[in-house]
């Protein structure tokens, strides 16, 4: 008889693209995430969870850098019925989805909040994950600009609320009104038949959004033929002349040094489209009702160069961009960049229901937020572990079980260890491990006296660092108290440690 192979073990690795999160990471994204929500619970936002699969006929075809429909999502056929679903790659379709169907007793306008993984199956690169976190805000049934002037308020505060301060940001402000405006004076629109030329267009549109990562010549690349990357990949251009081009250029480089300035600039470049027109005057008031709250060119601007990449926006988009400077893997510096953008899509949900139903909202990279912070210093990576009670003897885990529930009960997070109680010096290997302030130790001798062994461990590994034997006869680390006095002597320590 054959002797059968043997199976391989599965490798135990990440698959490419995604990553894995521990404790700290967690822990600082959710209270980041609790920051967030309640900046958009303070300005009227209600929480909103969707499922995190949608059909691909609910999700359409708007990715950015995309040809063809369901490119870059994950996607599968259902057996029974034959249907497609896939992972929802965005906040926003399955938003669509939801109002269209619920909207009967939905309140209009809708303002509603939500925050989870999306997925992109799309080419994984340094920094760049098949699965992150966004946080989105939406105003689903307002035409107002007045919304749109909210959004990009609340986006301010936001930023400001997780610690980023004023001056490390600006949000960005524009219409695709007056871009549209742009490509019709160029010829590339006829507002009477918006479906010509509907791919250069697209293809405009998304070599505008790349101007920060490719540079001007590459945008002037992309406008015309089109560009070979440094792989050899060769993406197709959207085939203007160089005249063409060149008012796409000027447009970009419309910004002024005044939001006055820039606006009449724009009005002169979209001369002759009513579209783009519109398009000057909605920025223009938002421009004024910004002002009216106290939101100065120091946080928020008009500016040409933001076009956003997806295709489903109609009106006015937004960017938030860090301007502050930090160090690449090279060592050089750069600007960390966009960490959020939005924008008004009032069509969207009129794929379910046939009716323009106009909604705009912003959505935040939850990780790019992250590592920006990180990259400032701002996040406290090196979050407390629990206190920890040693075993002395295995016969009396009820003891310490008492304890921690006494910890925490009082509040204070605490565990008993459970590996082999053997070895104590293992014990408090494992403590410093898991970044424990406080040890506890009952051993026989202070079970029998009524007292309790409480060591300080983070001024223990202060002292052991720097402290001579003078200054530690001074501090003690380590403490004797009563039993009835441990969870006030923690609490002492704790509080001593901030």
């Amino acid at each position: 008889m054959a002797k059968q192979k043997k199976q391989p073990r599965p490798k135990a690795q990440t698959p490419k693209g995604f990553r894995d999160y521990f404790g700290t990471e967690v822990t600082v994204r959710t209270e980041m995430l609790r920051t967030i929500a309640e900046v958009y619970h303070r300005y009227g936002f209600d929480a909103l969870e969707t499922s995190a699969v949608e059909t691909v006929e609910a999700l359409g075809k708007f990715l950015p850098d995309v040809d063809r429909p369901n490119a870059g999502v994950f996607a599968w056929q259902e057996e029974e019925d034959g249907n497609w679903l896939a992972l929802r790659y965005d906040m926003t379709a399955p938003l669509a989805r939801v109002f269209a169907q619920h909207r009967n007793d939905l309140p209009t306008p809708y303002r509603r909040y939500t925050m989870g993984p999306v997925w992109r199956n799309e080419k994984p690169g340094p920094g760049r994950f098949r699965q992150f976190y966004q946080c989105d805000a939406d105003t689903v049934g307002s035409g107002s600009v007045a919304a749109d002037a909210e959004i990009c308020a609340m986006l301010s505060d936001t930023l400001e609320a997780v610690g980023i301060e004023r001056g490390d940001y600006i949000v960005r402000v524009n219409n695709r009104k007056v871009l549209n405006g742009v490509m019709e004076v160029v010829g590339v629109l006829d507002p009477a038949d918006p479906a010509k030329f509907e791919d250069e267009r697209g293809i405009v549109l998304r070599a505008i959004d790349k101007l920060d990562r490719l540079g001007l010549q590459g945008v002037r690349a992309l406008l015309g033929a089109g560009r070979e990357d440094e792989s050899g990949d060769f993406t197709k251009g959207a085939g203007l002349d160089e005249a063409q081009a060149e008012i796409v250029i000027g447009f970009m480089d419309a910004k002024r040094d005044t939001g006055a300035e820039t606006i009449a600039r724009l009005r002169a470049l979209v001369e002759g489209s009513t579209m783009g027109q519109e398009g000057v005057s909605e920025l223009e008031e938002i421009a004024a009702l910004l002002e009216a709250q106290g939101y100065g060119a120091d946080r928020i601007v008009i500016d040409p160069s933001v076009v956003r990449g997806l295709g489903y926006y109609t009106g006015p988009v937004y960017e938030a961009e860090l301007t502050f400077e930090i160090l690449d893997e090279k060592g050089r510096k750069r600007q960390f960049g966009s960490v959020a953008g939005g924008g008004r899509y009032d069509d969207l949900v009129k794929r379910f229901t046939g009716q323009v139903v106009p909604a705009t909202g912003i959505s935040i990279g939850v990780d790019r937020l992250l590592a920006a912070l990180a990259a400032k210093g701002r996040l406290d990576q090196q979050a407390a572990g629990p206190v920890v009670v040693t075993v002395m003897d295995r016969d009396r885990m009820a003891d310490y079980q008492s304890m921690v529930a006494e910890l925490r009960q009082a509040g204070i997070r605490a565990e008993v260890y459970l590996g082999n109680p053997k070895s104590f010096g293992n014990q408090l290997k494992y403590a410093d491990r898991r970044g424990s302030p406080v040890a506890v130790i009952e051993g026989a001798d202070e079970k029998a006296n009524g007292m309790v062994q409480i060591k300080d461990l983070i001024l223990g590994a202060q002292i052991a660092e720097n402290a001579t034997l003078e200054e530690w006869r001074e501090r003690p680390s380590q403490f004797e108290v009563p039993r009835d006095q441990l969870v006030a002597k923690i609490r002492q320590i704790l509080d001593g440690q901030g």
